[in-house]
């Protein structure tokens, strides 16, 4: 960790309401006129879209199991080596994964690739990591040491299969069956190297449905925010104050003494007041440590690197 140039790193899938988080963190950085540097836990992908999917047809064919969630899909190594060298001299190399065909325009590419790896404006206040291993820990490779505030945003296992087989189906056209086939080769990348980060997280939040969502691979609706509560667990270092919370939000209740609960539809709300004060803290000794003491009117208008 590191006082003078703070990492914020959101380990959890997009489908887990990361973007509410996301969503939060840029009202905040307005408020608080912070310039983030965002990174995409993608862009630390192994292989680009056709590259992988001839990697995973190979490691089918040997037997193994090849994906994203585990470390031989990835270049772990590169994202540590970012994050020490961000915490250090706040500075790193990143690039961008083009998930869709506008990221593609944006820089005359192919959907799938990858742009060029380049060094970040040194000019930032913190660096804001959103991907899969945020929290991660595997051999010599230890990624949670470096954020000074990791967030997990821990799936309900229903609610993300139901989430992540439909977005197959209509976005991609995936056959069901292929959808279900998927599902069970991540699992065991899943199980071994994307839950434990859970447990090295300060804070997790959690949808929970409270809609029937027994049966996953059905036709059932996926449920909406509004059909889910938001549970928060908070580490000791982390633990807020819980009154005011509990008096400021509306419906919220604690269901253990680490743990708040709170409707979804006051989720965006909830969130905020949560982060406000850490991200508060972690920027103001920041800046205390780099003497800036004069911050322009329009610094935080935005996220660098972001792409839409």
């Amino acid at each position: 960790m590191s006082a003078k140039h703070p990492i914020v790193a959101i380990t959890g899938a997009m489908e887990s309401g990361s973007v509410s988080v996301i969503q939060a963190l840029e009202r905040i950085f307005y408020r608080e006129r912070v310039k983030a540097v965002y990174i995409d836990g993608s862009a630390f992908r192994r292989y680009d879209r056709t590259a992988m999917r001839d990697e995973v047809r190979k490691a089918q064919e040997e037997g193994r199991v090849l994906g994203h969630f585990g470390p031989e899909g990835n270049h772990l190594d590169k994202l540590e080596s970012l994050f020490f060298e961000y915490a250090a001299v706040g500075r790193g190399l990143y690039r961008h994964y083009l998930h869709t065909a506008g990221q593609a325009a944006k820089y005359g590419q192919v959907v799938g690739t990858f742009t060029p790896w380049e060094p970040m404006d040194p000019d930032s206040d913190l660096l804001l990591y959103r991907g899969l291993h945020g929290a991660a820990v595997v051999d010599d490779i230890d990624i949670a040491q470096y954020p000074d505030l990791s967030i997990g945003i821990s799936p309900n296992a229903n609610l993300e299969w139901m989430a992540k087989i439909q977005h197959e189906i209509k976005e991609k056209g995936v056959a069901l069956e292929d959808a279900k086939t998927a599902l069970l080769n991540r699992l065991h990348d899943y199980v071994h190297h994307i839950t434990p980060q859970f447990m090295r997280t300060h804070i997790n939040f959690q949808l929970i449905p409270l809609v029937d969502t027994s049966d996953p691979f059905g036709a059932e609706a996926v449920p909406t925010p509004d059909e889910c509560y938001l549970v928060m667990r908070f580490a000791p270092k982390f633990l807020p104050d819980f009154i005011p919370l509990l008096h400021d939000i509306p419906g919220a209740f604690m269901s253990r003494r680490n743990t708040l609960v709170v409707p979804s539809s006051k989720m965006l709300m909830a969130i905020e007041l949560v982060l406000m004060p850490i991200i508060h803290n972690l920027i103001d000794d920041s800046r205390q440590l780099r003497g800036i003491t004069d911050v322009p009117e329009d610094r935080g208008a935005g996220v660098l690197g972001l792409v839409e």
